[in-house]
């Protein structure tokens, strides 16, 4: 078990490997979609965000795989911190000026 992820190792000792890796893969998926809606998201009609979703879906099996070796999931934990942080300032920074006019 040292050679995985830390977040895998946290799963896979609350279960069996089989839950472990889909635990992984749901936390990678919630964790792409929090960075996407944060950084990249823009209003787009129901069937683009369709696509949008089911490809971003898909790219999780990659990093799922990727995810066994490297700290994939963490590295999403971070970016999805990182911009909510920046959305939290940039919002008080919007407010701020609005008050000053």
């Amino acid at each position: 078990m040292e050679g995985f992820s830390p977040t895998l190792r946290f799963f896979m000792q609350l279960t069996d490997v089989k839950t472990a890796v889909w635990l992984q893969f749901i936390y990678i998926v919630i964790l792409a979609v929090v960075v996407y809606k944060l950084g990249y998201a823009k209003k787009l009609p129901l069937l683009k965000n369709v696509v949008i979703y089911t490809c971003l879906v898909i790219g999780c099996l990659v990093l799922l795989i990727l995810s066994y070796a490297l700290p994939v999931a963490e590295a999403l934990a971070v970016s999805a911190l990182i911009l909510i942080i920046y959305k939290i300032r940039l919002h008080q920074s919007k407010k701020q000026q609005s008050e000053a006019k």
